[in-house]
């Protein structure tokens, strides 16, 4: 079992900036793939970045590409998402969520076998 727990969203305005963390326990999360996803009301849930196991290659989506940057840190066992230049479609409850490296795709959120609870991002204009 894995348990992830974000933190770090709120309230900013259109142009801010916002860092989200993922911390993992109950397991080292050097053999997952950790990906972020978000849910804004009334829409499917999306994936939003993805990363490798050590972090040398990195996914997104091409509404972030450009603004948002995914970094892990496995001595923490932790994940973070970089969000500058936000915009208020960036508005949803964003997901840390876990695969193990060697099945599934980056882009499929049926793919992930863990997920955090969300914490919620409001970009306002």
């Amino acid at each position: 079992q894995v348990q992830l727990v974000e933190s770090g969203g709120g309230l900013v305005q259109a142009g801010g900036s916002l860092r989200l963390s993922c911390a993992a326990s109950g397991r080292t999360l050097n053999s997952y793939i950790m990906g972020w996803f978000r849910q804004a009301p009334g829409k499917e849930r999306e994936f939003v970045a993805g990363i490798s196991r050590n972090g040398g290659s990195t996914y997104y989506a091409d509404s972030v590409k450009g603004r948002f940057t995914i970094s892990r840190d496995n001595a923490k066992n932790t994940v973070y998402l970089q969000m500058n230049n936000l915009k208020p479609e960036d508005t949803a409850v964003y997901y840390c969520a876990v695969r193990p490296y060697y099945r599934g795709s980056y882009y499929q959120e049926k793919d992930y076998d863990y997920w955090g609870q969300g914490t919620q991002v409001t970009v306002s204009s």
